[in-house]
């Protein structure tokens, strides 16, 4: 049998995961704004709605964490000339440590050097999407977690 407040708690936490996410695509496809949105941004909807209270699902985790481990990602790529199937894993070992060792953990971050080395993106990246789309999803996070939930966010 389905617990009903387990169940009523993800149906909200998918709800606005939906609504985030689709702000972000629609943002990138549909407006002359640039890119909102990375995937590693689904798995913050995680957090965020499913686990508020986390520490790894505050602001400064979130886009932090995100900014760093793509920044890792992005000196890796350009600057590390190794294969890739060793500059990847130095890139999220690399970037895990950073968070850790600054007190940023979001652990959906942890991905974001796989991202961005098998992409290859630029600079440009750190400002359209990571910057930016975290942005928006601390502001949905705020919004939905501390006005419409009455949920103590941020923490």
């Amino acid at each position: 049998m389905i617990d009903k407040k387990l169940l009523i708690q993800s149906s909200i936490a998918g709800i606005f995961s939906f609504i985030t996410i689709l702000t972000l695509t629609i943002l990138t496809y549909k407006t002359p704004y640039g890119l909102f949105l990375i995937a590693s941004f689904g798995s913050t909807m995680v957090l965020l709605y499913g686990y508020p209270e986390s520490p790894f699902a505050q602001p400064k985790n979130i886009i932090v964490g995100h900014f760093l481990t793509s920044l890792v990602g992005i000196i890796f790529l350009n600057f590390v000339h190794l294969p890739i199937f060793i500059n990847i894993p130095l890139a999220v070992g690399f970037g895990v440590m950073l968070m850790i060792l600054f007190k940023v953990t979001h652990p959906p971050a942890g991905g974001n050097p796989i991202i961005v080395i098998i992409g290859s993106v630029s600079y440009d990246y750190l400002l359209t999407p990571v910057i930016a789309g975290s942005i928006v999803v601390i502001l949905f996070g705020v919004i939905i977690n501390k006005l419409l939930l009455k949920k103590k966010y941020p923490k």
